[in-house]
């Protein structure tokens, strides 16, 4: 676990090694930057890795995460911290306490929001309105119609979050459960196609709403190959959103994506693997003029 030194540190000289520096401005010039922190699949890995893993020996883990979190906070001025699902099930964590340790410590760490995936209801759909009632942060979820179901109310198709002087718009893109996981656990919810309804709320978001980001939490996966529905695909085939934050594939990215949408104008996609190994960072810079740009490109760092 690198100290709070060498973090600040390397913050610094990522910014410089990619010419970037100069974008790091304070929020007294007319530019204003956003930290958006990031994290998907960490599937009830509450403490590190053991000492004799294969491959991640003594990484990871709750705790860590949380002090790096702070961290970040403490050095940047506007940060969100997100997560994009299958928060559950993966260690017996998961199988002693259902599901209500790892909100209680997201609820301590100060997540803004987050989306659900698949294995959120393993142990079925009343157990995870508990979980989802327990959270004192939202649970985003745009293409699930949960109107017929007990997570009626207890999830929202969007979300708007201030930071600072700025507006962000949360959108939630869930993975068809189908064939995923036992309809006796999903019961009444509906899965809708993602690419609609993502374009609908993104252009609410911006459009009615005044929002100068608009973000999309994803359990859709990174890019399969085919046509099946993906960030990517989705990032194709839209307008207004700007960033695309995912899960479900536990794909390990060292950069982002940059993705031409329908517009012509990037959206970037990143996912920041699996376990909690990683906490994935991206910092916005926001020009007078609404245009952004990025700062620190897809800062992954190690927990």
């Amino acid at each position: 676990m690198q100290s709070r030194r060498d973090f600040i540190r390397k913050t610094v000289i990522g910014a410089s090694a990619l010419g970037m520096g100069p974008l790091m401005k304070s929020c007294t010039t007319p530019n204003t930057s956003l930290t958006i922190l990031h994290t998907n699949d960490v599937h009830s890995q509450i403490d590190p890795f053991p000492s004799n893993h294969s491959r991640w020996p003594n990484q990871g883990g709750f705790a860590r995460r949380a002090q790096l979190i702070n961290a970040i906070r403490q050095e940047q001025e506007n940060v969100i911290l997100l997560d994009c699902g299958d928060i559950f099930q993966g260690t017996p964590y998961f199988n002693v306490y259902k599901g209500k340790l790892e909100i209680e410590l997201m609820n301590k760490m100060g997540y803004d929001a987050a989306t659900l995936g698949n294995h959120e209801f393993d142990n079925g759909i009343d157990a995870l309105a508990e979980n989802v009632a327990r959270a004192k942060f939202p649970f985003v979820c745009s293409n699930y119609d949960f109107s017929k179901s007990v997570l009626k109310g207890l999830t929202s198709p969007y979300q708007i979050i201030q930071k600072g002087s700025l507006k962000i718009g949360v959108i939630g893109l869930g993975i068809e459960l189908a064939g995923l996981v036992n309809p006796k656990s999903y019961k009444e919810s509906v899965y809708n196609e993602p690419v609609e309804v993502a374009n609908r709320l993104a252009g609410h978001l911006k459009q009615k709403e005044n929002c100068d980001i608009v973000i999309a939490l994803s359990h859709l996966g990174f890019k399969y190959k085919g046509e099946k529905v993906s960030d990517v695909i989705v990032a194709q085939n839209v307008r207004n959103i700007d960033v695309i934050l995912g899960g479900h594939t536990h794909t390990f990215m060292d950069a982002p994506e940059r993705i031409i949408d329908l517009d012509g104008k990037e959206v970037i996609v990143s996912q920041a693997g699996w376990g909690g190994l990683r906490l994935g960072r991206l910092d916005l810079n926001l020009t007078s003029n609404h245009k952004k740009s990025v700062a620190l490109v897809n800062s992954i760092y190690h927990v």
